[in-house]
């Protein structure tokens, strides 16, 4: 689900990636990421931003990106 507010937009998406998987981003050779929201909506992001919810079990749950106008403000997990 999104919802725009004055161009503000939260996008929600899951994700799940092993440590292997992860590791090209974590180590900074690959620097964005592309997701799809649960409403289909290609979304492009600073890898680093996901470093905080790595765990010895890699990357999982679900997440709510924040942009305005097309730039990144935030990404929280929310479950």
């Amino acid at each position: 689900m999104n919802c725009h507010l004055k161009n503000k937009m939260k996008y929600y998406f899951a994700l799940h990636m092993t440590p292997e998987e992860f590791l090209p981003y974590y180590q900074g050779k690959v620097h964005t990421i592309l997701v799809t929201s649960h409403q289909g909506e290609k979304l492009q992001f600073p890898a680093m931003h996901l470093r905080p919810y790595l765990y010895s079990d890699g990357i999982n749950g679900s997440f709510c990106l924040h942009s305005e106008n097309n730039k990144f403000l935030s990404l929280i997990k929310v479950k």
